[in-house]
Order: C-alpha cells, then sequence, then structure tokens
C-alpha cells in the first residue's frame, strides 16, 4: 500500500531477472522519445543561430553531447585531472573512471565509452525508477508512468548529455531498493560508487540511517556490522575522492570550494530567503533569469509533501534534503538539474497525476518544454 514500510514485494511478481528485462522494456519507449525530443532541440537551436549569428555557431552546438559540464567529464577520462583546469577538481570520478576503463576494448574512443554508460544508465534508471513505484505502491498504471516522465521532464535533457546525473540515479535507486529490502551488502555498494559519482551522493546517509534504524530487535552483531556500514558506505564514497585531493593538491575542501565560488553556487545562504529572492525576482526584472527557477522550487517542495505523504519516509527525506541543499546556493543554475537526481519526487508526480486526461497533458508539456530546454542550453542560453 503507498506509504508502507513493509519490505515484501508485491505478489506474483516473476523472478529478478524476468521482472529487469521487464522493466527494461517498459522504459525503453520512453528513452528513445527523449533523445529524438532533444535532438529536435539541438536542430531548432542550429535554425536559430543559422538565423541570428549566421556563420557563426556556439561552443556547444559544436560539442553537441559533451557540451557545458560533459566536456569536463570527457576531458578528465581521456587524460586524467591534470589535462584539466583546476576546477577540473569538483567532477568526481566514477563516471571518467568508468569512461576510461570501457574505453579500453572500444579502441581508445573516450567520448564514445563515456556516451555509452551514459545512456545505458538513463536507460537503466528508467527501469529501476519503474520498478521501485511498483514496489512501494503495487500501483502499476503509476509505475508505468514513471519512466516517462523522469525521461520528458525538461531537465532531463543532462540525461542526454554526457553528465553523471544518469549514472547517479542508478546508483541511488539501487542503494534505495537494496535499504528497502534490506540487502546491507548492495546497499554498501550502491551508496559507495554513488559518493564517488556526486558529492550529493553523501545525503543517501539520511535514507540509510531511517531504514537501518527499522527492525533492530534480534539483530545479531554482524547484521548491526552490515548496517552500520551500509551508512557509512556514502561517507566512505565522498570521503575517498577528498582524501585523494588532499593527497595530490595538499586541500581536500578545493572541489567544494570550486562548487562554490561566483558564477556557480557561490556560497552557502539560507534556503528559505534565498527562495523568497527567487520568487520575488519572479515579479521583477529577473522574470526570465533567477525568477523562473522559483515555480520549480515550489513544484518540487509540493512533490516533497506528496513523496512524504504517499511513499516511505526514507524517500521524503533524500529528496527533502537535496533540494534544500540545492537552494542553499547564492547561485541556482542548474537547480532543475538537482530536483531531477531527486528521484522520489518523480515518483510522487507519477502518483499525482492519475487521470489519463491530465497524464497526456503532462506529458505533451514535458516534452515540449525538454525541446525548448534542449534548445536554450545548445544556444548557449541556460547552463543544465
Amino acid at each position: 500500500m503507498p506509504g508502507s514500510t513493509a519490505t515484501t514485494r508485491p505478489e506474483g511478481e516473476p523472478a529478478d531477472r524476468r521482472r529487469f528485462v521487464d522493466d527494461l522494456r517498459a522504459a525503453l519507449p520512453a528513452w528513445l522519445v527523449a533523445r529524438a525530443l532533444v535532438l529536435a532541440g539541438y536542430a531548432v537551436a542550429q535554425i536559430l543561430v543559422d538565423e541570428l549569428r549566421p556563420g557563426r555557431g556556439t561552443v556547444q552546438l559544436d560539442q553537441g553531447l559533451f557540451a557545458w559540464d560533459a566536456a569536463f567529464y570527457r576531458d578528465i577520462a581521456d587524460g586524467g585531472y591534470s589535462s584539466v583546469a583546476q576546477e577540473g577538481l569538483r567532477f568526481f570520478p566514477l563516471l571518467p573512471v568508468l569512461a576510461r576503463a570501457l574505453s579500453v576494448p572500444l579502441f581508445g574512443q573516450v567520448g564514445l565509452a563515456l556516451v555509452v554508460i551514459t545512456e545505458a544508465a538513463a536507460l537503466v534508471a528508467g527501469a529501476m525508477i519503474r520498478r521501485l513505484v511498483w514496489r512501494e505502491t503495487a500501483d502499476r498504471a503509476a509505475a508505468d508512468r514513471a519512466p516517462w516522465l523522469l525521461a520528458l521532464l525538461p531537465p532531463a535533457a543532462v540525461l542526454v548529455l554526457g553528465y553523471a546525473e544518469s549514472l547517479f540515479l542508478v546508483g541511488a535507486m539501487a542503494t534505495f531498493l537494496a535499504l528497502r529490502e534490506r540487502r546491507w551488502g548492495w546497499a554498501v555498494v550502491g551508496g559507495l560508487l554513488t559518493g564517488l559519482c556526486r558529492p550529493t551522493g553523501i545525503v543517501l546517509v539520511v535514507p540509510a540511517l531511517i531504514e537501518v534504524s527499522r527492525h533492530f530487535r534480534g539483530v545479531s552483531p554482524s547484521q548491526l556490522a552490515g548496517r552500520a556500514a551500509a551508512v557509512a558506505a556514502p561517507i566512505v564514497g565522498v570521503g575517498g575522492y577528498l582524501a585523494w585531493v588532499q593527497r595530490t593538491q595538499g586541500d581536500w575542501r578545493l572541489p567544494i570550494r570550486l562548487q562554490n565560488v561566483e558564477g556557480l553556487r557561490g556560497g552557502w545562504v539560507d534556503p528559505i530567503g534565498r527562495l523568497a529572492d527567487s520568487a520575488r525576482g519572479l515579479l521583477g526584472s529577473e522574470r526570465l533569469g533567477d525568477g523562473l527557477h522559483a515555480p520549480w522550487a515550489i513544484f518540487f517542495a509540493l512533490l516533497a509533501v506528496v513523496a512524504f505523504r504517499r511513499l516511505p519516509a526514507s524517500y521524503g527525506a533524500f529528496a527533502t534534503v537535496l533540494v534544500v541543499l540545492a537552494l542553499a546556493g547564492r547561485g541556482l543554475g542548474s537547480f532543475e538539474r538537482y530536483g531531477l537526481a531527486s528521484f522520489p519526487l518523480v515518483m510522487a508526480l507519477a502518483l499525482v497525476v492519475r487521470r489519463e486526461e491530465w497524464e497526456r497533458v503532462v506529458l505533451a508539456a514535458s516534452g515540449a518544454g525538454l525541446v525548448a530546454f534542449s534548445t536554450l542550453l545548445f544556444v548557449g542560453a541556460f547552463v543544465p
């Protein structure tokens, strides 16, 4: 039932492998449509640039799938952190390392390897969110709707580019699935890898604490150790990279400081005050700039309430902490992308949009927004 904390699965499910294949098949159409829509956005951007700046393209159009932050991941995978400016240290190592490893059987094609990983991870993320919705609610319609929402919501453009978001989603969802089924060993693996993928992976400590605190009666010392390891794993993942930075750069805080420079996060601020500033901007001169983040922030806040009401507490807590962290930056660029990483919000939206006519409206609007977001990011007007 919605909101249940039970770990039993709905009856009648096929074996794990069969379920995973079914989930992949269900997620595939949305995955394909999303890539077609981002390609459409790229085409629109190319037409606009040709009309407005004949003979002068944009860096992002030239970069294609490696636009914006994706170029850093590719370059780090190709030549290591020493091959990029110091700013590259704010990008965590899991995606570059995996791309480097996969490039070996691909004859050294690092860019191709990175695209293969991120595109495959996006498809797996669609399958996993379907599995999680079904597992927690036994609502087949909502489960089938979730991969479409994850793929078509406008910020999902980054799931098509060479960003680490798709890999982060797979790691976070796999960790949740392991935590909910009390598979502590797999939760350790998922938490560790997610922490190595993005610094926000450390937020998995919150749902891990909630889940391991359940059913303590009769827990053996070995089981207690497994639960403790599941809680510690995201910290170890993030801390492992920061320890490497300390050893090579002499300052483990460097990735955090680089992320907080002006033009990126810009430092820490009160999230409530920052939301109020954005809302005021929506009504003033920043309505086409900073103010555009305010509706998204309100939207995410409402979905967080739904997540707390309709899903186990660990989901709502994870999503809320991620959104609050995103709002606590002076700069709200990429805020929508951080909201997408809060995947329980997408699960909540899948539970809310129940009527067929509303589902069609939401998916159509999301698809149009995805084209618009893609166009803006390729003309260089929007930082995903």
